[in-house]
Protein backbone atom coordinates (compact mmCIF):
# COMPACT_ATOMS: atom_id res chain seq x y z
CA UNK A 1 0.00 0.00 0.00
CA UNK A 2 2.91 2.36 0.67
CA UNK A 3 4.22 1.68 -2.83
CA UNK A 4 0.80 2.58 -4.24
CA UNK A 5 0.67 5.71 -2.06
CA UNK A 6 4.16 6.76 -3.11
CA UNK A 7 3.22 6.47 -6.78
CA UNK A 8 0.08 8.53 -6.21
CA UNK A 9 2.02 11.18 -4.29
CA UNK A 10 4.36 11.50 -7.24
CA UNK A 11 1.45 11.68 -9.71
CA UNK A 12 0.20 14.57 -7.57
CA UNK A 13 3.37 16.62 -7.04
CA UNK A 14 4.16 16.43 -10.76
CA UNK A 15 1.28 18.89 -11.14
CA UNK A 16 3.33 21.55 -9.33
CA UNK A 17 6.56 20.90 -11.19
CA UNK A 18 8.35 18.20 -9.22
CA UNK A 19 10.11 15.33 -10.99
CA UNK A 20 11.94 12.30 -9.63
CA UNK A 21 15.71 12.57 -9.54
CA UNK A 22 18.20 9.73 -9.71
CA UNK A 23 20.87 12.05 -8.27
CA UNK A 24 20.04 11.98 -4.58
CA UNK A 25 22.51 14.72 -3.63
CA UNK A 26 20.90 17.31 -5.92
CA UNK A 27 17.29 16.91 -4.72
CA UNK A 28 15.49 20.08 -3.67
CA UNK A 29 12.70 18.10 -2.00
CA UNK A 30 13.11 14.94 0.06
CA UNK A 31 9.95 12.98 0.91
CA UNK A 32 10.05 9.94 3.17
CA UNK A 33 6.90 7.78 3.04
CA UNK A 34 6.77 5.74 6.22
CA UNK A 35 5.19 2.58 7.61
CA UNK A 36 4.45 2.04 11.31
CA UNK A 37 3.81 -1.70 11.23
CA UNK A 38 7.38 -2.83 11.98
CA UNK A 39 9.50 -2.39 15.08
CA UNK A 40 11.32 0.90 15.77
CA UNK A 41 9.74 2.59 12.74
CA UNK A 42 9.83 6.01 14.40
CA UNK A 43 13.53 5.82 15.24
CA UNK A 44 14.35 4.70 11.70
CA UNK A 45 12.76 7.92 10.42
CA UNK A 46 15.01 10.07 12.60
CA UNK A 47 18.03 8.01 11.60
CA UNK A 48 17.22 8.60 7.93
CA UNK A 49 16.78 12.34 8.51
CA UNK A 50 20.21 12.36 10.18
CA UNK A 51 21.65 10.84 7.01
CA UNK A 52 20.00 13.50 4.86
CA UNK A 53 21.39 16.25 7.11
CA UNK A 54 24.92 14.93 6.58
CA UNK A 55 24.49 14.76 2.80
CA UNK A 56 23.24 18.34 2.60
CA UNK A 57 25.55 19.76 5.26
CA UNK A 58 27.34 22.02 2.79
CA UNK A 59 24.47 22.37 0.31
CA UNK A 60 21.17 24.15 0.21
CA UNK A 61 18.74 22.35 2.50
CA UNK A 62 15.97 20.49 0.62
CA UNK A 63 12.32 20.69 1.57
CA UNK A 64 11.91 17.72 3.93
CA UNK A 65 8.51 16.00 4.13
CA UNK A 66 7.57 13.02 6.30
CA UNK A 67 4.50 11.19 5.01
CA UNK A 68 2.68 7.97 5.87
CA UNK A 69 1.73 6.18 9.06
CA UNK A 70 4.63 7.27 11.27
CA UNK A 71 3.74 10.83 10.31
CA UNK A 72 0.12 10.14 11.31
CA UNK A 73 1.10 8.59 14.64
CA UNK A 74 3.64 11.24 15.64
CA UNK A 75 2.15 14.32 13.88
CA UNK A 76 3.41 17.64 15.30
CA UNK A 77 5.76 15.86 17.72
CA UNK A 78 8.05 15.24 14.71
CA UNK A 79 8.25 18.97 13.99
CA UNK A 80 9.17 19.66 17.61
CA UNK A 81 11.75 16.89 17.90
CA UNK A 82 13.53 17.43 14.56
CA UNK A 83 13.67 21.02 13.24
CA UNK A 84 15.10 19.73 9.94
CA UNK A 85 11.63 18.37 9.09
CA UNK A 86 9.42 20.94 7.33
CA UNK A 87 6.10 19.19 6.70
CA UNK A 88 4.29 16.17 8.17
CA UNK A 89 1.49 14.61 6.11
CA UNK A 90 -0.59 11.57 7.15
CA UNK A 91 -1.85 8.90 4.73
CA UNK A 92 -5.37 10.34 4.55
CA UNK A 93 -4.17 13.83 3.65
CA UNK A 94 -2.22 13.24 0.44
CA UNK A 95 -4.78 15.26 -1.50
CA UNK A 96 -3.53 18.32 0.40
CA UNK A 97 0.14 17.83 -0.39
CA UNK A 98 0.40 20.33 -3.27
CA UNK A 99 -1.31 23.15 -1.39
CA UNK A 100 0.75 22.34 1.70
CA UNK A 101 4.03 22.49 -0.24
CA UNK A 102 3.10 25.72 -2.04
CA UNK A 103 2.01 27.32 1.21
CA UNK A 104 5.32 26.39 2.82
CA UNK A 105 7.35 27.77 -0.08
CA UNK A 106 5.48 31.06 0.19
CA UNK A 107 5.22 31.46 3.97
CA UNK A 108 7.89 29.07 5.36
CA UNK A 109 5.27 27.89 7.84
CA UNK A 110 5.79 24.36 9.14
CA UNK A 111 2.61 22.35 9.40
CA UNK A 112 1.24 18.85 9.98
CA UNK A 113 -1.72 17.51 7.98
CA UNK A 114 -3.09 14.41 9.69
CA UNK A 115 -6.89 14.57 9.46
CA UNK A 116 -8.81 11.40 8.54
CA UNK A 117 -10.57 12.29 5.30
CA UNK A 118 -10.36 9.34 2.87
CA UNK A 119 -13.40 10.46 0.87
CA UNK A 120 -11.81 13.77 -0.09
CA UNK A 121 -8.45 12.08 -0.70
CA UNK A 122 -9.73 9.50 -3.17
CA UNK A 123 -12.12 11.94 -4.80
CA UNK A 124 -9.13 14.21 -5.46
CA UNK A 125 -6.81 11.40 -6.58
CA UNK A 126 -9.46 10.02 -8.96
CA UNK A 127 -9.01 13.21 -11.01
CA UNK A 128 -5.25 12.58 -11.33
CA UNK A 129 -4.31 9.68 -13.59
CA UNK A 130 -2.43 6.76 -12.04
CA UNK A 131 0.76 6.69 -14.13
CA UNK A 132 2.11 3.40 -12.70
CA UNK A 133 2.70 1.80 -16.10
CA UNK A 134 3.96 -1.43 -14.52
CA UNK A 135 3.04 -4.89 -15.77
CA UNK A 136 1.77 -5.67 -12.25
CA UNK A 137 0.14 -2.66 -10.57
CA UNK A 138 -1.32 -2.05 -7.14
CA UNK A 139 -4.76 -0.49 -6.83
CA UNK A 140 -6.09 0.57 -3.42
CA UNK A 141 -9.82 -0.10 -3.04
CA UNK A 142 -10.20 0.09 0.73
CA UNK A 143 -8.36 1.70 3.62
CA UNK A 144 -8.55 1.66 7.39
CA UNK A 145 -9.74 -0.91 9.87
CA UNK A 146 -12.58 -1.35 12.35
CA UNK A 147 -11.29 -4.63 13.82
CA UNK A 148 -9.05 -3.18 16.57
CA UNK A 149 -6.80 -6.18 16.99
CA UNK A 150 -4.99 -5.51 20.26
CA UNK A 151 -1.53 -5.53 18.69
CA UNK A 152 -2.24 -3.30 15.68
CA UNK A 153 -1.81 0.43 15.03
CA UNK A 154 -3.71 0.54 11.73
CA UNK A 155 -7.02 1.89 13.14
CA UNK A 156 -5.04 4.76 14.66
CA UNK A 157 -2.86 5.55 11.63
CA UNK A 158 -5.25 4.80 8.74
CA UNK A 159 -8.56 5.45 10.47
CA UNK A 160 -11.87 3.60 10.17
CA UNK A 161 -12.71 1.32 7.25
CA UNK A 162 -13.49 3.19 4.06
CA UNK A 163 -14.35 1.64 0.68
CA UNK A 164 -13.84 3.66 -2.48
CA UNK A 165 -16.72 4.08 -4.97
CA UNK A 166 -17.03 1.07 -7.30
CA UNK A 167 -16.89 3.00 -10.59
CA UNK A 168 -13.94 5.08 -9.40
CA UNK A 169 -11.92 1.89 -8.91
CA UNK A 170 -12.95 0.39 -12.26
CA UNK A 171 -12.01 3.62 -14.05
CA UNK A 172 -8.56 3.57 -12.44
CA UNK A 173 -8.14 -0.09 -13.42
CA UNK A 174 -8.96 0.76 -17.04
CA UNK A 175 -6.43 3.58 -17.06
CA UNK A 176 -3.74 1.30 -15.63
CA UNK A 177 -4.45 -1.19 -18.42
CA UNK A 178 -4.17 1.56 -21.04
CA UNK A 179 -0.66 2.18 -19.69
CA UNK A 180 0.45 -1.44 -19.97
CA UNK A 181 -0.75 -3.13 -16.78
CA UNK A 182 -1.62 -6.82 -17.17
CA UNK A 183 -2.06 -7.78 -13.52
CA UNK A 184 -4.03 -5.77 -10.97
CA UNK A 185 -3.50 -6.33 -7.24
CA UNK A 186 -6.41 -4.92 -5.24
CA UNK A 187 -5.26 -3.49 -1.92
CA UNK A 188 -6.77 -2.78 1.46
CA UNK A 189 -5.93 -3.08 5.13
CA UNK A 190 -9.01 -5.35 5.11
CA UNK A 191 -9.49 -5.70 1.38
CA UNK A 192 -12.26 -8.29 1.66
CA UNK A 193 -14.25 -5.92 3.90
CA UNK A 194 -14.79 -3.81 0.78
CA UNK A 195 -18.41 -2.69 0.56
CA UNK A 196 -19.66 0.35 -1.31
CA UNK A 197 -23.42 0.66 -1.80
CA UNK A 198 -24.44 -2.80 -3.03
CA UNK A 199 -20.99 -3.83 -4.27
CA UNK A 200 -18.53 -6.15 -2.55
CA UNK A 201 -15.06 -7.38 -3.41
CA UNK A 202 -16.49 -10.28 -5.42
CA UNK A 203 -18.40 -7.83 -7.66
CA UNK A 204 -15.27 -5.76 -8.16
CA UNK A 205 -13.15 -8.76 -9.16
CA UNK A 206 -15.72 -9.94 -11.70
CA UNK A 207 -16.04 -6.43 -13.17
CA UNK A 208 -12.28 -6.00 -13.54
CA UNK A 209 -12.10 -9.45 -15.15
CA UNK A 210 -14.23 -8.07 -17.96
CA UNK A 211 -11.40 -5.74 -19.06
CA UNK A 212 -9.90 -7.74 -21.96
CA UNK A 213 -6.29 -6.68 -21.40
CA UNK A 214 -6.30 -7.76 -17.73
CA UNK A 215 -4.62 -11.15 -17.49
CA UNK A 216 -4.56 -11.61 -13.72
CA UNK A 217 -6.30 -10.31 -10.60
CA UNK A 218 -5.12 -10.62 -7.00
CA UNK A 219 -6.16 -9.07 -3.68
CA UNK A 220 -4.47 -8.47 -0.32
CA UNK A 221 -4.67 -8.33 2.68
CA UNK A 222 -7.71 -10.26 3.85
CA UNK A 223 -9.26 -10.91 7.24
CA UNK A 224 -10.82 -14.33 7.95
CA UNK A 225 -13.93 -12.66 9.39
CA UNK A 226 -14.61 -11.03 5.99
CA UNK A 227 -14.07 -14.15 3.87
CA UNK A 228 -17.75 -14.14 2.88
CA UNK A 229 -19.61 -16.82 0.94
CA UNK A 230 -19.90 -14.66 -2.19
CA UNK A 231 -16.12 -14.21 -2.25
CA UNK A 232 -15.51 -17.92 -1.74
CA UNK A 233 -18.06 -18.80 -4.42
CA UNK A 234 -16.42 -16.77 -7.19
CA UNK A 235 -13.52 -19.22 -7.18
CA UNK A 236 -15.96 -21.64 -8.84
CA UNK A 237 -16.13 -19.60 -12.04
CA UNK A 238 -13.53 -16.84 -12.01
CA UNK A 239 -11.21 -16.85 -15.03
CA UNK A 240 -8.49 -14.43 -13.94
CA UNK A 241 -8.37 -14.53 -10.12
CA UNK A 242 -5.12 -16.21 -9.06
CA UNK A 243 -5.21 -19.35 -6.87
CA UNK A 244 -3.07 -17.94 -4.03
CA UNK A 245 -4.95 -16.61 -1.00
CA UNK A 246 -3.10 -14.50 1.54
CA UNK A 247 -5.18 -14.88 4.69
CA UNK A 248 -3.42 -13.84 7.91
CA UNK A 249 -4.20 -16.11 10.85
CA UNK A 250 -1.58 -14.70 13.32
CA UNK A 251 -1.75 -17.70 15.70
CA UNK A 252 -2.89 -21.32 15.75
CA UNK A 253 -4.30 -20.99 19.27
CA UNK A 254 -7.88 -19.94 19.97
CA UNK A 255 -6.78 -18.63 23.37
CA UNK A 256 -4.26 -16.30 21.76
CA UNK A 257 -6.63 -15.28 18.97
CA UNK A 258 -9.13 -14.22 21.63
CA UNK A 259 -6.42 -12.31 23.52
CA UNK A 260 -5.51 -10.58 20.25
CA UNK A 261 -9.19 -9.69 19.63
CA UNK A 262 -8.96 -11.29 16.20
CA UNK A 263 -12.71 -12.09 16.04
CA UNK A 264 -12.18 -15.49 14.39
CA UNK A 265 -11.29 -18.97 15.60
CA UNK A 266 -9.09 -21.69 14.16
CA UNK A 267 -12.26 -23.63 13.36
CA UNK A 268 -13.48 -20.65 11.30
CA UNK A 269 -10.16 -20.55 9.47
CA UNK A 270 -10.14 -24.26 8.70
CA UNK A 271 -13.72 -24.08 7.43
CA UNK A 272 -12.67 -21.39 4.92
CA UNK A 273 -9.65 -23.48 3.93
CA UNK A 274 -11.72 -26.63 3.41
CA UNK A 275 -14.40 -24.83 1.37
CA UNK A 276 -11.85 -23.32 -0.99
CA UNK A 277 -9.90 -26.54 -1.37
CA UNK A 278 -13.12 -28.33 -2.24
CA UNK A 279 -13.85 -25.74 -4.93
CA UNK A 280 -10.32 -25.91 -6.34
CA UNK A 281 -7.65 -28.27 -4.89
CA UNK A 282 -4.97 -26.16 -6.58
CA UNK A 283 -5.66 -23.14 -4.36
CA UNK A 284 -2.78 -22.48 -1.95
CA UNK A 285 -2.54 -20.28 1.15
CA UNK A 286 -0.04 -17.82 2.58
CA UNK A 287 -0.35 -16.11 5.94
CA UNK A 288 1.07 -13.90 8.70
CA UNK A 289 2.16 -15.09 12.14
CA UNK A 290 2.91 -13.17 15.32
CA UNK A 291 5.18 -15.29 17.50
CA UNK A 292 5.26 -14.87 21.27
CA UNK A 293 2.17 -12.73 21.79
CA UNK A 294 1.88 -12.07 25.56
CA UNK A 295 0.39 -15.12 27.26
CA UNK A 296 1.48 -17.61 24.59
CA UNK A 297 2.56 -20.83 26.31
CA UNK A 298 4.07 -24.01 24.86
CA UNK A 299 0.65 -25.45 24.02
CA UNK A 300 -0.40 -22.29 22.18
CA UNK A 301 2.83 -22.32 20.23
CA UNK A 302 2.45 -26.00 19.34
CA UNK A 303 -1.07 -25.24 18.11
CA UNK A 304 0.52 -22.79 15.66
CA UNK A 305 3.02 -25.41 14.48
CA UNK A 306 0.19 -27.91 14.00
CA UNK A 307 -1.82 -25.41 11.95
CA UNK A 308 1.18 -24.79 9.68
CA UNK A 309 1.54 -28.55 9.17
CA UNK A 310 -2.19 -28.87 8.43
CA UNK A 311 -2.47 -26.00 5.94
CA UNK A 312 1.05 -26.24 4.43
CA UNK A 313 1.28 -22.50 3.72
CA UNK A 314 3.51 -21.96 0.69
CA UNK A 315 4.68 -18.46 1.61
CA UNK A 316 4.21 -16.65 4.90
CA UNK A 317 5.54 -13.85 7.08
CA UNK A 318 6.42 -14.41 10.71
CA UNK A 319 7.61 -11.93 13.33
CA UNK A 320 8.23 -11.82 17.05
CA UNK A 321 5.60 -9.73 18.82
CA UNK A 322 6.70 -6.15 19.41
CA UNK A 323 4.43 -3.73 21.25
CA UNK A 324 3.05 -0.65 19.49
CA UNK A 325 2.40 2.48 21.58
CA UNK A 326 -1.27 3.24 21.96
CA UNK A 327 -2.49 -0.32 21.38
CA UNK A 328 -4.13 -2.54 24.00
CA UNK A 329 -1.16 -4.94 23.93
CA UNK A 330 1.43 -2.19 24.40
CA UNK A 331 1.83 -2.70 28.16
CA UNK A 332 1.39 -6.46 28.41
CA UNK A 333 4.14 -8.57 29.98
CA UNK A 334 6.59 -9.81 27.34
CA UNK A 335 7.86 -13.36 26.97
CA UNK A 336 11.55 -14.07 27.53
CA UNK A 337 13.59 -13.10 24.46
CA UNK A 338 15.42 -16.44 24.29
CA UNK A 339 12.12 -18.33 24.16
CA UNK A 340 10.84 -15.96 21.46
CA UNK A 341 13.91 -16.48 19.30
CA UNK A 342 13.68 -20.27 19.61
CA UNK A 343 9.99 -20.24 18.68
CA UNK A 344 10.53 -17.97 15.71
CA UNK A 345 13.30 -20.25 14.43
CA UNK A 346 11.01 -23.28 14.67
CA UNK A 347 8.15 -21.55 12.87
CA UNK A 348 10.32 -20.15 10.12
CA UNK A 349 12.10 -23.45 9.56
CA UNK A 350 8.74 -25.16 9.14
CA UNK A 351 7.41 -22.44 6.83
CA UNK A 352 10.61 -22.47 4.77
CA UNK A 353 10.43 -26.25 4.50
CA UNK A 354 6.92 -25.92 3.05
CA UNK A 355 8.22 -23.41 0.51
CA UNK A 356 11.09 -25.68 -0.49
CA UNK A 357 8.79 -28.69 -0.88
CA UNK A 358 6.33 -26.69 -2.98
CA UNK A 359 9.04 -25.25 -5.24
CA UNK A 360 10.81 -28.60 -5.59
CA UNK A 361 7.53 -30.19 -6.66
CA UNK A 362 7.36 -27.76 -9.60
CA UNK A 363 10.68 -28.85 -11.13
CA UNK A 364 10.24 -30.43 -14.58
CA UNK A 365 6.72 -28.99 -14.77
CA UNK A 366 5.36 -26.18 -16.91
CA UNK A 367 4.05 -22.93 -15.41
CA UNK A 368 2.39 -19.84 -16.81
CA UNK A 369 4.63 -16.90 -15.94
CA UNK A 370 3.70 -13.24 -16.34
CA UNK A 371 6.92 -11.47 -17.34
CA UNK A 372 7.52 -8.21 -15.46
CA UNK A 373 11.01 -7.02 -16.41
CA UNK A 374 14.59 -7.86 -17.28
CA UNK A 375 16.98 -9.08 -14.60
CA UNK A 376 19.52 -6.53 -13.37
CA UNK A 377 22.22 -7.79 -15.71
CA UNK A 378 19.81 -7.77 -18.67
CA UNK A 379 20.59 -11.37 -19.66
CA UNK A 380 17.33 -12.98 -18.47
CA UNK A 381 13.79 -12.00 -17.54
CA UNK A 382 11.89 -11.97 -14.27
CA UNK A 383 8.25 -12.90 -13.83
CA UNK A 384 5.84 -14.48 -11.39
CA UNK A 385 3.89 -17.71 -11.38
CA UNK A 386 0.19 -17.91 -10.58
CA UNK A 387 1.26 -18.47 -6.96
CA UNK A 388 3.31 -15.24 -6.92
CA UNK A 389 6.61 -17.14 -6.89
CA UNK A 390 9.52 -15.41 -8.62
CA UNK A 391 10.61 -17.08 -11.86
CA UNK A 392 13.79 -16.30 -13.80
CA UNK A 393 14.26 -17.68 -17.30
CA UNK A 394 15.91 -17.18 -20.69
CA UNK A 395 13.54 -14.57 -22.07
CA UNK A 396 14.02 -11.25 -23.80
CA UNK A 397 12.72 -7.71 -23.52
CA UNK A 398 9.85 -8.38 -25.94
CA UNK A 399 8.46 -10.96 -23.47
CA UNK A 400 7.68 -8.25 -20.89
CA UNK A 401 3.94 -7.98 -20.30
CA UNK A 402 3.22 -11.41 -21.75
CA UNK A 403 2.37 -14.75 -20.16
CA UNK A 404 4.94 -17.36 -21.14
CA UNK A 405 4.88 -21.10 -20.66
CA UNK A 406 8.04 -21.99 -18.74
CA UNK A 407 9.55 -25.37 -17.92
CA UNK A 408 10.99 -25.20 -14.40
CA UNK A 409 14.52 -26.61 -14.29
CA UNK A 410 15.70 -25.69 -10.78
CA UNK A 411 14.45 -24.08 -7.60
CA UNK A 412 15.45 -22.68 -4.26
CA UNK A 413 13.27 -21.48 -1.39
CA UNK A 414 12.23 -18.20 -2.99
CA UNK A 415 12.85 -18.54 -6.74
CA UNK A 416 12.19 -20.86 -9.66
CA UNK A 417 14.57 -21.07 -12.63
CA UNK A 418 13.39 -22.25 -16.02
CA UNK A 419 13.46 -22.34 -19.80
CA UNK A 420 10.98 -20.80 -22.21
CA UNK A 421 9.02 -23.15 -24.47
CA UNK A 422 7.67 -22.40 -27.91
CA UNK A 423 3.95 -22.63 -27.04
CA UNK A 424 2.98 -19.80 -24.64
CA UNK A 425 -0.79 -20.02 -25.18
CA UNK A 426 -1.42 -23.34 -23.48
CA UNK A 427 -3.16 -23.03 -20.14
CA UNK A 428 -1.50 -24.78 -17.22
CA UNK A 429 -3.42 -26.00 -14.16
Amino acid sequence: MNEYDSNRIYDTVKKIGYNKTENYEEANCYLLNTCHIRDKAKEKVYHEIGRVKKIFRFKKKPLVIIAGCVAQAENDEMLRREPYIDLVIGPQSYHKINDTILNYIEKKEKIEQTEFDPFSKFDYLSKIKNESGKVSSFLTIQEGCDKFCHFCVVPYTRGPEYSRPFNQIVDEAKYLVENGTKEIILLGQNVNAYENEKFRLSDLILEIEKIPEVERVRYTTSHPKDMTEDLIDIYKYTKKLMPLIHLPVQSGSNKILKAMNRKHTIEDYLEIFDKLKEINPNIEFSSDFIIGYPGEDDKDFNDTLNLIKRIKFINSYSFIFSPRPGTVAADLELIDKKILTERLDKVQNLLFENQMIMNKSLENKYLNVLVENLTDDGTQVFGRSEYMTSVIFNGKKSDIGKIKKIKIEQSNRSTLFGEKTNNSNQKVA
